[in-house]
């Protein structure tokens, strides 16, 4: 049946608000998020390579002794065992003082049976760009953040819902067409369909679950009146693993680490162990939580078995693959499709890829509304000088989109020139981001958005390029390293790097070439009020 013109209109103008209102907070968690799909190769790849002495897990028994010798007072820590199971670390058992230093600490165990304690200094890249997709950047209460993040998503649903009707009337005709002519803003507006219906059930999924991270305190509150009467604390409580642990906090010895890994592997023989999370150890009230994945099911980053630590007794499955009740394997299920977490190297890879198609999405959309207002308005009364809200509007796209990509390609690029030099990498991460992202905005509005376009597009293809450079001269330069297995970090640099390249010389060519009233036309041939930019390949007529 077909869709009345006066609904396609309504809808078109829900889907062009809603998308500039979001546009710019989604396109730094969608661009942040698909590097979160290789946070801990990154950090490999910044952090010095160490000489490996592997240990069995036979001797974690004494690592787990003599650290507690050394930190009595510490009854909360994890011990790795993935890695040493693989042979890429030796065993290591970490905890974290948050009176007095959020950075964590770690014990090892020496061939000799001594036990060296230090104080890690992570790189941090990881949170960085965890935090990114998270809160947006917005600095303080993560909650804040993440509220933002909330009802930025909420809105994208919206968006979603009302460009799917619009497509309608056109969808059979036009369905995945992208036509490449000298129209580029047709091109683009294709371009910008193919992404949104191609990626539409993965946008969809992402959406709703954001809302749902986003503003969960919100949605706990509203239930807690309205379906449980204020008694929801109390049905948590009785649903909780925890609620048969023991309350025993005197003396008591506790099982071998390996007695634990055998007992799980019983269980759940398919479960592939990651770490032992230890709570209250030595005490009679202690419990392990032996966290792992299981390929064949969709779990949560990872899943766990909670244990019993003095007599290995299982506690609870609930967060167990494969040992889940129904509503808590839906749960699972849910986390996994927002954060990638099954399927291996093939789903990580595609989620990299949607998450730049986002990306790519929101940009395009801001570039294809700042066009079509200037192909309506010269329609009715001839060239269009350009509104100052327009004028913002195309710097504030610039500005955000190519400081986030800059930023975030210059602090990794930068964290392996800095790591052993500094002694808060993790700052230094952080300050390198943030000065880049600001410094692009500050940019974007003082030069306008054709030549800040222009320019940052060719800053981010340097601060690209500067990641596979930094790892070539590692081969030559003391200091540096070429980091083992992770080529394909310096691969994909190169191709962004390119990319940026060949937009930056797009862009070029249509501030010189394109329409004289567009606001990404070159500034030296228009009026000082019609200062603009040019970012990518852009809409033209």
């Amino acid at each position: 049946m077909a869709i009345r013109t006066d609904v396609v209109r309504l809808y078109r103008q829900v889907h062009t608000w809603t998308g500039i209102l979001t546009g710019l907070i989604l396109f730094v968690c969608f661009y942040a998020g698909a590097l979160t799909m290789f946070k801990e190769p990154l950090e490999r790849w910044i952090t010095p390579p160490v000489a490996v002495t592997p240990a069995t897990l036979d001797r974690a028994e004494d690592l787990v002794a003599a650290a507690r010798a050394l930190r009595p007072e510490v009854r909360d820590f994890t011990l790795a065992v993935e890695p040493a199971l693989a042979g890429e670390a030796p065993l290591r058992l970490t905890w974290t003082e948050e009176r007095f230093d959020p950075a964590p600490w770690a014990a090892t165990l020496a061939p000799d049976g001594s036990v060296a304690v230090e104080q890690l200094n992570p790189s941090g890249i990881g949170l960085l760009v965890d935090f990114l997709h998270r809160t947006v950047g917005i600095p303080g209460d993560l909650d804040i953040g993440t509220m933002v993040t909330g009802i930025a998503s909420a809105l994208y649903v919206v968006a979603l819902v009302s460009g799917v009707i619009i497509l309608l009337p056109s969808l059979v005709k036009d369905f995945l067409i992208l036509r490449v002519t000298r129209n580029v803003k047709r091109m683009w507006l294709d371009a910008h369909n193919v992404l949104g219906l191609i990626s539409l059930p993965f946008h969809l999924v992402i959406a709703l679950s954001a809302v749902v991270f986003g503003l969960h305190d919100h949605i706990y509150d509203t239930l807690d009146r309205v379906v449980y009467g204020g008694q929801m604390r109390a049905v948590a409580a009785a649903s909780s693993p925890f609620r048969t642990v023991s309350k025993d906090m005197g003396p008591a010895g506790m099982l071998p680490p390996k007695e634990f890994l055998t007992r799980v592997h019983s269980l759940a023989p398919g479960f592939q162990p990651v770490s032992l999370e230890y709570h209250d150890a030595g005490t009679g009230a202690a419990t392990v939580r032996v966290w792992g994945h299981d390929p064949r099911y969709l779990v949560r980053r990872e899943g766990f078995v909670l244990m019993g630590a003095v007599d290995g007794r299982i506690i609870d499955t609930q967060y167990m693959p494969g040992h889940q009740n129904g509503w808590s394997a839906t749960v699972s299920a849910f986390f996994a499709l927002h954060f990638g977490t099954f399927g291996g190297g093939i789903v990580r890879w595609s989620y990299f890829l949607l998450g730049l198609a986002g990306a790519a999405l929101f940009y395009t959309g801001n570039l294809l509304w700042i066009e079509s207002r200037r192909r309506t308005e010269r329609q009715a009364r001839g060239p269009v000088e350009q509104s100052r809200a327009t004028r913002l509007l195309a710097a504030g796209t610039v500005g955000v989109c190519l400081g986030c990509v800059a930023g975030l390609s210059l602090t990794i690029a930068a964290g392996k020139w800095l790591s052993g030099l500094v002694d808060d990498l993790h700052a230094w991460h952080w300050g390198i981001y943030y000065a880049v992202f600001l410094g692009a905005c500050a940019w974007a509005f003082l030069r306008g958005a054709s030549r800040a376009g222009v320019e940052l597009l060719w800053a981010s293809a340097a601060a690209t390029a500067a990641i596979p450079a930094t790892s070539l001269l590692g081969l030559v330069m003391p200091g540096l390293w070429l980091s083992d297995g992770l080529i394909g970090i310096d691969l994909v640099a190169v191709a962004g790097a390119l990319a940026f390249a060949a937009m930056a010389r797009g862009a070029e060519r249509r501030a010189q070439t394109g329409p004289r009233d567009s606001v990404w036309a070159a500034p030296h041939e228009r009026s000082e009020s019609e200062v603009g930019i040019q970012p990518l390949a852009h809409p033209a007529e």
